[in-house]
């Protein structure tokens, strides 16, 4: 099983940047997947990102490219997100989320385990 726990959330002003952690423990940590979602109020979750574990093969929702990057330190465990040029329309309740499958889906529903979220709100 995977355990995400997220972090690093937090106001920022536009423009700004913030840096979002996912420590992932578990025994099968080297076989899976890490997306990257928000939802924002009265929003549907949407994918932002992922990665795999193994090979760091890495996928963006277009709204995020050149912006947004997804990397891991594989001997901490953790993914991080590093958000940058961030817009008020960032604004939403992060989730880092991992599937024992080592390819990144961009379905929320392809994921079986979720950290709890982090507020990212962007305002100035």
């Amino acid at each position: 099983q995977l355990q995400p726990v997220e972090s690093g959330g937090g106001l920022v002003q536009p423009g700004g940047s913030l840096r979002l952690s996912c420590a992932a423990s578990g025994k099968d940590s080297d076989r899976y997947a890490i997306g990257w979602f928000r939802q924002a109020p009265d929003k549907a979750r949407e994918f932002v990102g992922g990665i795999t574990w193994s090979g760091g093969s890495s996928d963006y929702a277009d709204s995020v490219k050149g912006r947004f990057t997804i990397s891991r330190d594989t001997v901490k465990n953790i993914v991080y997100l590093q958000m940058n040029s961030l817009k008020p329309e960032s604004t939403a309740v992060y989730y880092c989320a991992g599937r024992l499958v080592p390819v990144v889906s961009r379905t929320w529903r392809s994921y079986g385990y979720w950290g709890q979220g982090t507020q990212v709100t962007v305002s100035s």
